[in-house]
């Protein structure tokens, strides 16, 4: 009788320590690194007045740029080492209409929020007020008809 009891508080004990988080830490869980690795030298060799062909060069292909036009390219590098704090650097490489570099920004997305954080301050999301808009297409004054001949 008293086996049983040992061996059911086991069961039970062992059922219920799977769930903690420091198991966690025993999985071993690789680094995920996305984007473009950008090292302190290839940012000191870039300079102000390079072409884009140059930046490609020093840099790599960028990437992102600019939605409204390719004046600005973005350099994102995103680690997540494995049980760590995730960690992201930015760097934006700005040009005129020539193609030569007229500024480099480091951290150029900083500022940025995600959709997560914008609904956590109530911040709301454009394409859900753009559904909105048309579901409530009838408040909208009528179309004019066709013109009759």
């Amino acid at each position: 009788m008293q086996f049983h009891k040992f061996t059911s508080l086991a069961i039970i004990t062992g059922v219920l320590l799977s769930g903690c988080s420091i198991v966690d830490r025993w999985v071993y869980r690789p680094d995920i690194n996305q984007g473009n690795y950008v090292t302190t030298e290839a940012i000191d060799m870039l300079q102000v007045g390079q072409t884009k062909d140059q930046v490609v060069f020093i840099m790599g292909s960028p990437m992102l740029t600019s939605a409204f036009g390719d004046n600005v390219w973005y350099y994102v590098f995103r680690q997540q080492p494995q049980h760590d704090v995730v960690s992201q650097r930015t760097f934006a490489v700005y040009f005129n209409e020539m193609g030569i570099v007229t500024d480099i920004k480091a951290n150029a997305l900083e500022g940025s929020k995600s959709l997560e954080e914008m609904n956590k301050q109530g911040i709301s999301d454009p394409i859900d007020d753009l559904k909105s808009d048309e579901n409530n297409s009838e408040n909208l004054p009528e179309q004019p008809s066709e013109p009759t001949e």
